[in-house]
């Protein structure tokens, strides 16, 4: 049997918090498509099913992400041309995260995350694909409940500070072939597909729920704060005509999402989610120069999700789907006269796996 206190706690807070965990594996993968295919952001909250992690506690997340995008837009009108006349650009991104949460005590925890990204990226008449995988950028962060976890049992927040390490290759050459035939080029694939950015980072992560009976709500979001400037990737052979996008800028990224969430009486450990999500990549980072070529942006969607909780492990699934989608002007745009686009998926698919090693054996079933 579990210890009573440890269940004490509503699944329901912490099925609802485990979703901003879902929601947030996105330690290489914030934005949309073109915009931006990966990130260094951590995993949201320590809880998991049965209550508040404790002290001497492990939590082990595997997180899978999925979208395809191909639809192009210019500020938020979608050029729907582009698909009419066979030559948008595709991006195909697939995403794993590993995180390993350790609670130090009640209410401090930290947290390794690990991301593993396989992607792709054509042009819909081209005769060639582009490839890239390999681990992407890791972080290590400490979170923190501003009220104490053995009083706070019906709503709470917390903050989490971290770093981002550049341990993703931002780098990764193909070898394309243009045509039947054709002698193949080593190219360097756009950085959609990089698996890293080539710098350092700064994060900031907070949630936050209030129970309301059995329904909670809830909040959450990150922001990643980068050295900016470029990474000194050269985007191609011909870049160099104009200095101001010939590198790779080293941007910042951010997610902010909010919701509810209520238990399905008639299937135990069953909770269904909704809510809205935004997340981008905004034109001028926090610090640093906003030089480089990026394709600023943001994307809003509505995801409806499931958490399904049995014993120590619990299973998340959710999709977003999109309802805003703007590709914003770049610095060097705006110093240009010009504004470039992006494509963005319709939907985000997410699903996660969370399995909690308790101290005590009094924990487990």
């Amino acid at each position: 049997m579990k210890n009573p206190k440890y269940m004490s706690r509503p699944k329901v807070v912490i099925a609802t918090m485990s979703l901003g965990l879902l929601l947030s594996t996105t330690s290489v993968a914030w934005g949309q498509g073109c915009v931006v295919a990966r990130s260094s952001s951590p995993e949201m909250g320590p809880e998991s099913q049965g209550g508040y992690l404790e002290k001497g506690d492990f939590e082990i997340n595997i997180g899978y992400r999925h979208q395809f995008s191909y639809k192009h837009f210019v500020g938020d009108v979608e050029q729907t041309y582009r698909v009419q006349q066979g030559n948008q650009v595709m991006n195909k991104v697939n995403l794993e995260n590993v995180n390993v949460l350790y609670q130090l005590t009640s209410r401090f925890s930290v947290q390794a995350s690990l991301p593993i990204l396989f992607a792709s990226r054509r042009s819909h008449n081209a005769y060639q694909t582009t490839t890239s995988s390999g681990i992407g950028d890791s972080s290590i962060l400490s979170q923190g409940w501003i009220l104490n976890p053995k009083k706070a049992h019906s709503y709470n927040a917390s903050l989490g500070f971290g770093v981002s390490m550049p341990t993703g290759k931002d780098n990764v050459k193909n070898n394309v072939q243009t045509s039947p035939g054709a002698t193949p080029t080593l190219t360097t694939v756009d950085y959609s597909i990089q698996p890293g950015q080539g710098a350092w980072g700064m994060i900031l992560q907070w949630q936050a729920f209030k129970n309301a009976g059995k329904t909670v709500f809830y909040t959450d979001g990150s922001y990643l704060a980068t050295s900016g400037g470029y990474n000194n990737v050269l985007r191609n052979a011909n870049a160099l005509s104009q200095p101001l996008t010939a590198y790779n800028a080293i941007q910042d990224q951010y997610l902010l999402e909010a919701g509810v969430s209520h238990p399905v009486s008639r299937i135990k450990g069953l909770t269904v989610t909704f809510g809205p999500r935004w997340e981008g990549v905004p034109a001028k980072n926090v610090i640093g120069n906003d030089l480089g070529f990026r394709r600023p942006g943001y994307a809003v969607s509505l995801a409806p999700g499931i958490i399904y909780v049995r014993g120590t492990s619990m299973l998340t699934a959710a999709v977003g789907k999109a309802l805003l989608r703007d590709r914003t002007r770049s610095v060097p745009d705006r110093i240009l006269g010009t504004h470039g686009d992006a494509a963005f998926a319709d939907y985000v698919w997410f699903l996660n796996y969370t399995y909690r090693i308790p101290k005590k054996r009094s924990h487990e079933n």
